[in-house]
C-alpha cells in the first residue's frame, strides 16, 4: 500500500484556522489517490469559515506537490484546484484536465457575473452588499474589523464633538484647526502651516495628491488671455512668449467640470469651477502666476494674479484646490483605479483558470478590490454616500463629470512612461511622483517580462491562448465599453503587447493606486487645502475678498468633518497589509519563476533604501512611491 503524506496549511492572520475536519481527495492522472497529484486536490465538507495557504502533498517516491489555494473558504463548500506548476492550455495533454479547466471557469461565471452600475462607465461586479460576495474574496477577520472600527472611531469622535450634524459655518480657521487634532500626520502640520504659500500650491501638482493634471503649455489656450503685462511681475520681466518657447511654463485646466451640475449640500446651492491655471518654472520651484476660474473669458470672469490683493489670490487658489477634489476623487482615483481595478479582477476570475500563469500572476494584485469597491459604492457614491451628499460635485453632476472623465480614458494614459512624455514633463526637476514611478513601472517591466518568457515561447503561443484572449476581450467591451478610441486591445498577437498591458494592469493596482490614496489625509484632512465642497460662486470681480469672504466660500462645519472622516479612513492602513511585490511566491511552484519573484523583491527592497536616503535631504519627504508603502492591490 502507498503512502501519501498529506498537510494543508491555513493562513497566519486571526481566526484563519479551523477545528472542523477537512476531508481531501487527490486525483491523479490515472484516477484517485495516483500519480503525484498533478491533476487536482479536493478540500471539502467543512463548516466554519476558514483561510486554506495551500496542501502540500509527499509522494511514495518522497517528492512534494504544491497546490495553492489562498483564500477564504466557508459552509459545506467544495473546491478543486490543481497542482502549482503554470500551465496553458495548449500545453494541457490529458482531456480530463481541459475538462477540468472548463468546469471551473463555468462556475466562475456563475458567481461572477457582470452588472451595469451606470450608463458610460466600466461595468463591475453584480452584487449589492459586501456580505454577498464569495469568501474568497471578502475582508478577512481583522480588516474587516480594523475597517469597521477605523470607520466609527473618527465618527465618534465627531459626534462627541458635536460637529457631524453642525450646520454652521467655520468662525475661524482656529476652530477648524482643532478638529481631529489626535490624528494629525507630520505632513498634515506641514500643510496646515504652509497651504496659502504659492510654492507648496506649485509642489503639490506634482509631489501632491492628484499629479496627473499639469503638462508643459507649448500655446496658451485660446479662451486664457494671459497678457504680457499681467504675469511681468511674475516672470521677473522676462518675455510669457520666450518662457513658453524655453519650456519653463506649465498648466493645469479642469476643463472636464465645465458645465457640471453643483450640488445641493444644506439645503443650500453649492459651486463648481472650471479652472485655468498657468505656472512658472524657476529656481527649481513651480510658481502659479495666473488663474482664470470659469472657462469662458470675459469680464466676469477675471484672471487673478499674485499681485492682487491677499484674498482675491487665496480664494482663487482654494477654487483651483477644489476643483482637483473633483478631479482627483472621481477621475484619478475611483475610475482609474478603483474601477478599472475591478474590471481587471473580474476578467481574471472568470476567463484564467488557477493553473494558468496569468492568473497566478494577478491574482494577489486582486486581493480584497471586489469588497472595497462594494463598499465605496454603498458609502461613498451612493444616493447617500458621503461624495453624493457633502462635495460640490456630488449629487446628478457626479455622474455628469464620471462620463466627461470615461471620454478622456486612453490607454496611453494609463502607461506612465507614455503619459510622462504626453504632459511634457520628462525633465521638471523635484518631480519624485515621476521618478519614483518609472523606476517602479520599469522594475514591473522586466518583471512581467522573464516571467512572460518562460511561459510563452514566441507570438504564436499569445495567439492560441484562448483563455488569455477571452481575459482582454472582456476588460475591453465591459471595462472600455467597446471603445476603440481608448486604444485598449481587443487581443493580443505579440508577446510584446501581452508584456505592455500586463505592467499597465499590475502599475495602476498597486503603483499609482498608492500615489493617488495613500496620501488622502495627509494633504486633504485640512480642508481649506482640499474642500470638499464651496458654498459661494467663484469671485466675479477683484477687490471684493475678504478673510470673511473665504469663511463662507468654505462649507458648512457637518460637510468639512464628514470630508475629514472619509480621507482619514481611505488613509488608514490595515495590519494585514501586503506590500508590493508579495503574493506571487504563494502561488508558483517552479524554480526559474520563484528564483524571478525573488530577484524582484530584492530590487524593490534596494530600491526602497534608496528612496529613504533621498527622503533625508527634502523638506518634505515623497513616501508614497516608497515600495513598503505601496499595497500590492486595490484594497483601501
Amino acid at each position: 500500500m502507498v503512502k501519501y503524506t498529506v498537510k494543508v496549511f491555513t493562513g497566519e492572520m486571526l481566526l484563519a484556522g479551523t477545528l472542523n475536519s477537512v476531508y481531501v481527495k487527490l486525483v491523479g492522472t490515472k484516477g484517485e489517490i495516483c500519480g503525484a497529484g498533478h491533476r487536482a486536490v479536493c478540500p471539502a465538507r467543512l463548516h466554519q469559515r476558514w483561510f486554506c495557504s495551500k496542501v502540500m502533498v509527499t509522494t511514495p517516491e518522497g517528492d512534494t506537490a504544491s497546490f495553492p489555494c489562498y483564500r477564504w473558504i466557508s459552509g459545506y463548500e467544495r473546491l478543486v484546484f490543481r497542482e502549482a506548476t503554470g500551465k496553458l492550455i495548449f500545453n494541457e495533454t490529458c482531456p480530463e484536465a481541459i475538462e477540468e479547466r472548463k468546469k471551473e471557469l463555468q462556475s466562475r461565471h456563475e458567481v461572477y457575473c457582470w452588472s451595469i452600475y451606470a450608463e458610460g462607465l466600466p461595468q463591475i461586479m453584480k452584487v449589492d452588499r459586501a456580505f454577498e460576495l464569495p469568501a474568497e474574496v471578502r475582508f478577512s477577520f481583522t480588516k474587516d474589523l480594523e475597517f469597521k472600527f477605523t470607520l466609527a472611531e473618527a465618527l465618534v469622535e465627531l459626534n462627541l464633538a458635536g460637529l457631524s450634524t453642525n450646520k454652521e459655518q467655520w468662525k475661524s480657521l482656529d476652530e477648524l484647526s482643532r478638529v481631529f487634532n489626535c490624528h494629525k500626520t507630520d505632513v498634515y502640520d506641514y500643510v496646515e502651516k504652509n497651504w496659502k504659500e504659492d510654492e507648496f500650491f506649485g509642489y503639490q501638482l506634482l509631489n501632491g495628491l492628484n499629479p496627473m493634471m499639469i503638462h508643459r503649455c507649448s500655446k496658451l489656450p485660446e479662451n486664457f488671455p494671459v497678457t504680457e503685462d499681467m504675469v511681468k511681475a511674475s516672470l521677473f520681466g522676462k518675455s510669457l512668449v520666450a518662457e513658453i518657447q524655453k519650456g519653463n511654463i506649465f498648466l493645469v485646466d479642469y476643463k472636464r467640470l465645465h458645465g457640471v451640475t453643483a450640488n445641493v449640500i444644506n439645503g443650500k446651492q453649492h459651486f463648481l469651477a472650471a479652472p485655468l491655471c498657468l505656472l512658472y518654472m524657476t529656481d527649481n520651484k513651480l510658481m502659479p502666476i495666473a488663474i482664470q476660474l470659469k472657462q469662458d473669458p470675459g469680464e466676469d470672469n477675471p484672471i487673478f494674479l499674485p499681485t492682487d490683493s491677499e484674498y482675491d489670490w487665496l480664494l482663487a487658489k482654494i477654487f483651483v484646490r477644489s476643483a482637483d477634489f473633483a478631479e482627483h476623487e472621481l477621475n484619478f482615483h475611483l475610475l482609474r483605479t478603483h474601477l478599472l481595478a475591478e474590471v481587471f479582477a473580474m476578467s481574471t476570475l472568470r476567463n484564467l483558470p488557477m493553473v494558468h500563469p496569468i492568473y497566478k500572476l494577478l491574482i494577489s494584485h486582486s486581493r480584497y478590490t471586489l469588497q472595497i469597491n462594494t463598499l465605496a459604492r454603498q458609502a461613498l457614491i451612493s444616493d447617500n454616500g458621503v461624495i453624493t451628499e457633502n462635495a460640490s460635485i456630488g449629487g446628478t453632476g457626479m455622474m455628469e463629470f464620471l462620463k466627461n472623465a470615461m471620454a478622456s480614458l486612453t490607454y496611453s494614459s494609463l502607461c506612465m512612461p507614455e503619459d510622462i512624455t504626453a504632459r511634457g514633463l520628462e525633465s521638471i526637476p523635484n518631480f519624485f511622483y515621476r521618478e519614483d514611478g518609472l523606476r517602479l513601472w520599469d522594475i514591473v517591466h522586466r518583471f512581467v517580462q522573464k516571467m512572460i518568457g518562460h511561459y510563452y515561447t514566441c507570438d504564436s503561443d499569445v495567439q492560441k491562448d484562448s483563455e488569455l484572449q477571452n481575459w482582454i476581450k472582456e476588460i475591453f467591451f465591459h471595462g472600455f465599453l467597446a471603445e476603440t478610441s481608448t486604444g485598449i486591445p481587443q487581443s493580443f498577437s505579440l508577446m510584446t503587447e501581452l508584456i505592455k498591458f500586463l505592467t499597465m494592469v499590475i502599475f495602476t493596482v498597486t503603483v499609482q493606486h498608492a500615489a493617488l490614496n495613500n496620501g488622502q489625509f495627509d494633504f486633504g484632512g485640512w480642508m481649506p487645502n482640499f474642500a470638499i465642497a464651496l458654498q459661494q460662486p467663484p469671485p466675479t470681480t477683484k477687490g471684493q475678498c475678504t478673510e470673511s469672504t473665504m469663511l463662507k466660500t468654505f462649507p458648512d462645519i457637518n460637510t468639512t468633518v464628514h470630508g475629514m472622516a472619509a480621507v482619514y479612513l481611505l488613509s488608514s492602513q490595515s495590519t494585514d497589509f501586503v506590500a508590493f511585490g508579495n503574493g506571487y511566491q504563494d502561488h508558483f511552484s517552479e524554480k526559474t519563476p520563484l528564483e524571478l519573484i525573488h530577484e524582484t523583491q530584492n530590487v524593490l527592497k534596494k530600491y526602497n533604501f534608496e528612496i529613504q536616503g533621498r527622503n533625508v535631504s527634502l523638506p518634505l519627504s515623497y513616501t508614497y512611491l516608497n515600495p513598503n508603502n505601496v499595497e500590492n492591490s486595490v484594497a483601501l
